[in-house]
């Protein structure tokens, strides 16, 4: 699957999709976003289930601000409408595959009543 745009207009829609979901906070100027940008896409065809989402955090800025946002890239995963991770810096490829599955195996039912 390709990766969405998100913004503050569409974001609700696409968190309440459910399933796995991880965006990408970024910005054209960065970097290390265009070195992690090629990575996120790369993992994004080989999961068709997960939803891949990027954020530009320079028209995104309220967005960016919500999710507390200090250093770019950003990573957050969800999981059933659920913030899992938020971490700043570029992840190899290797990482962000392992962060897939570990999501993936999380019990999400036991994560929903140990935040309730």
């Amino acid at each position: 699957m390709a990766t969405l745009t998100v913004t503050e207009q569409n974001f609700q829609e696409i968190i309440g999709r459910g399933g796995i979901i991880l965006l990408d906070f970024w910005a054209a100027w960065c970097g290390p976003c265009r070195s992690f940008s090629p990575i996120f896409e790369k993992v994004s065809e080989t999961h068709p289930k997960i939803v891949f989402g990027k954020v530009d955090t320079e028209s995104e800025q309220q967005l960016a601000a919500a999710f507390e946002v200090r250093s770019i890239p950003t990573l957050t995963v969800f999981r059933e409408g659920i913030l899992l991770f938020s971490q700043g810096g570029a992840l190899p490829e290797k990482a962000l595959e392992e962060l897939i599955a570990k999501v993936s195996e999380l019990d999400i039912n036991q994560v929903r009543a140990s935040i309730s």
